[in-house]
């Protein structure tokens, strides 16, 4: 009687961490299925992906411009802000190009190098656009990103997705997928040993 006990509680122990094996894999399958669809497309349609240097000259803040400048915006989108501009020197090239914090800010604005995040206070947003300007004006040369292909001219501070962001995105799905498929391994040879057990 207490042998069935056991066997039972076995069974239903394995049911279950069977389960749990089944579903971090799901998870994981889901999680690969949605960095697919959203962060793998930006990566690859980004063309700034070879880094160089880059030297100031220059960056002036010039009238406020409306944000987001392009078509089919709400209203409720568009706020004023100082519309920093900032021109750099192409190591590769040699070329005079305008920069751009990132892949986003040129097709949020392409007129400005910077553009802030909804702010209601003016202040804040005029106080840290001069701050990235005067750092601008006192680090002259940073690495930057540009496209080899040539198919834009200009260059880029910082990538949204950098190789090392999506390895890091596929880490936790990857780490999820492996502990899932130990767990379905480590029940299906506890059930072969029961067996083989149980038969000998």
């Amino acid at each position: 009687m207490l042998r069935k006990k056991l066997v039972t509680a076995q069974k239903r122990g394995e049911t279950r961490a069977l389960c749990l094996g089944l579903g971090m894999v799901a998870c994981s399958m889901m999680m690969y299925f949605f960095i697919g669809i959203t962060i793998v497309p930006f990566y690859t349609k980004s063309v700034w992906t070879t880094e160089t240097m880059c030297k100031v000259l220059k960056a002036n803040i010039k009238d406020k411009v409306l944000c987001p400048d392009s078509e089919g915006s709400d209203d409720k989108d568009i706020f004023p802000y100082p519309c920093l501009q900032v021109w750099v020197n192409l190591t590769a090239s040699g070329q005079e190009v305008m920069l751009y914090q990132t892949e986003d800010t040129l097709e949020r604005n392409p007129k400005c190098s910077y553009v802030p995040g909804k702010s209601e206070n003016s202040k804040e947003v005029k106080a840290r656009i001069e701050t990235i300007a005067s750092n601008f004006k006192k680090y002259q040369t940073f690495p930057c990103y540009y496209d080899p292909g040539g198919t834009q001219p200009n260059v880029i501070l910082s990538r949204l997705y950098p190789p090392k962001g999506l390895l890091f995105a596929f880490l936790w799905p990857t780490l999820l997928f492996t502990g899932g498929c130990l767990i379905i391994v480590l029940v299906k040879i506890s059930q072969y040993v029961s067996v083989l057990s149980a038969w000998q």
